[in-house]
């Protein structure tokens, strides 16, 4: 299990993001969206998205410096082709990537949010989407067992096209859980097998939520 022991390296503080990223030239700052429910869909052209929880083998500070490492995602996130991280103010960044799965191919800068116990990557104006976000938040797993975590995901998105919004909609979920089970498979790469969970058939959750 090498590895197990990592913790963040340093850079990666508990911070909130907002102050610093205000101080910045050339970072378009917005404050990070944190709503109550992960998703509203009222229309088949507004807003489309997927949650997922998962407890994991891993410890919150393994995932969160994980999922942080935005520049390596090209090495394992599905269908993404390039990630590069542009710039950096505190706790905020801007990265670029090209994504593409059938039938889109979208490159396009995000602006990632390092909060304490979550990360928020938000994206407007792409060619294809009006808003893109992603939120991830770590918290406490199994009751005693600081080397579990509980895994909360959500995406969100709004195409521009009504065509591409259905088109999504045909294989939303499995393109997301696709995406957590890759992050998930990159931590046994880096730490090692996963601490034994006694729990696991409860340990995980997903859907589609709709208001």
């Amino acid at each position: 299990m090498a590895g197990r022991g990592r913790t963040l390296r340093g850079v990666l503080r508990a911070a909130a993001s907002g102050g610093a990223a205000s101080r910045c030239p050339g970072i378009p700052h917005s404050p990070p969206v944190q709503p109550a429910r992960p998703f509203l869909i009222p229309a088949s052209t507004g807003p489309s998205g997927h949650w997922e929880r998962r407890v994991l083998g891993y410890s919150a500070e393994q995932m969160y410096e994980l999922v942080a490492n935005v520049g390596e995602y090209w090495l394992f996130v599905p269908w993404c082709s390039r990630s590069a991280v542009l710039s950096r103010c505190g706790q905020v960044l801007q990265a670029e990537l090209e994504v593409g799965f059938p039938p889109v191919l979208e490159r396009y800068v995000s602006e990632v949010f390092l909060g304490p116990q979550q990360i928020q990557a938000v994206s407007w104006d792409c060619r294809l989407f009006r808003r893109l976000e992603t939120l991830w938040r770590f918290g406490p797993g199994l009751p005693g067992r600081t080397d579990t975590c509980m895994l909360d995901f959500s995406v969100s998105f709004e195409f521009r096209s009504a065509l591409h919004a259905r088109l999504a909609g045909l294989f939303l979920d499995e393109v997301a859980k696709r995406m957590v089970s890759a992050f998930e498979g990159r931590a046994r790469a880096l730490f090692g097998v996963q601490a034994a969970l006694l729990s696991r058939p409860h340990t995980q959750a997903a859907g589609r939520a709709q208001g």
